[in-house]
């Protein structure tokens, strides 16, 4: 296992992510609102140019948008509807937990730095989706946590909020207990107006708490993308030799066991942990993403990019 060591925020965006970022858009499903024109369907009737609907003329409405090739035909006053585009406001969850640290010998390499661990890996996704997103002119926010929340900035989508974004990340080191679900309920009563939520997360937590959390996310009319991070070893458990088993979130904590002894039980509980997050993001219409942090970051994104429908 590597350590996590600091990168300037210029190296969250190496050349692979610019160049990939520049054939990527990332267009939201749901109606969001916003306060620019963009490329999102708002929620609001608007006057831009997207026919929605007529509606009888009322006094007191602008005498612009009457259609007068309806009233040619019927002798009735209608208003031309249109639907109004905006941006999204979006906020990225940045899993900073201890778990996070973990790094493994399958780990990807990327901006000279191999075997990512899994916060160095999340450091790239949120850097990348970061400039994506705010380089097509939508609002990005970011949230880092562990036990609580360590960081919150309100999305912007002024160009310097890319820089702010990636020197909160440079600066963010992975730490403390995984509480996930207490985390989520939090931040979903924090965050204003619907709009999409991004969680880069390894998801250490229960799989029951962490599917009521993301509920909340929906509840709140949010758009949810959950990138589920796991490293090879995490997923595979290819471990054979009796050793020490150093726990990352609490210190000083270790096992010592004999792999062989508890694989098939290891691996049973972590593929039902999985099939549970995924069940659960199915449920509510959620994005559901898992990544092996052995997989490069590029191809990551693209793959999901690819494979996401508006």
């Amino acid at each position: 296992m590597s350590e996590t060591t600091q990168p300037s925020f210029s190296e969250l965006l190496p050349p692979e992510i610019i160049n990939m970022i520049g054939r990527l858009e990332f267009l939201a499903r749901n109606a969001k609102e916003g306060t620019i024109n963009g490329r999102h369907t708002s929620p609001h009737k608007g006057f831009s140019v997207e026919f929605a609907e007529h509606r009888q003329y009322v006094a007191g409405d602008d005498l612009r948008n009457l259609d007068w090739r309806v009233y040619g035909k019927s002798d009735r006053y209608y208003i031309k509807q249109f639907i109004e585009e905006t941006n999204m406001r979006v906020t990225l969850l940045v899993d900073a937990s201890g778990s996070m640290n973990y790094s493994g010998d399958a780990a990807t390499s990327l901006g000279g730095k191999e075997n990512l661990s899994k916060f160095e890996y999340a450091r790239y996704l949120a850097a990348a989706l970061s400039y994506l997103l705010i380089r097509q002119q939508d609002a990005v926010g970011l949230v880092t946590f562990a036990e609580e929340v360590e960081t919150y900035l309100r999305p912007a989508a002024k160009p310097s909020q890319v820089r702010t974004i990636l020197e909160e990340l440079s600066q963010t080191e992975p730490s403390d207990d995984t509480r996930c679900a207490d985390t989520f309920h939090q931040i979903a009563e924090q965050i204003p107006s619907r709009g999409l939520v991004i969680v880069i997360s390894d998801l250490f937590d229960d799989a029951e708490a962490i599917k009521n959390a993301l509920h909340h996310f929906r509840f709140k009319n949010h758009e949810l993308v959950v990138f589920h991070l796991m490293a090879e070893e995490e997923i595979t458990f290819p471990f054979e030799r009796f050793d020490d088993f150093k726990c990352l979130e609490v210190e000083g904590r270790r096992l010592n066991i004999d792999p062989s002894t508890i694989r098939a039980s290891y691996l049973d509980r972590v593929s039902a942990h999985l099939k549970a997050i995924e069940l659960a993001c199915g449920q509510m219409e959620a994005d559901y993403v898992p990544i092996n942090t052995k997989t490069p970051v590029p191809e990551a994104l693209f793959t999901y990019f690819s494979q996401r429908k508006t």
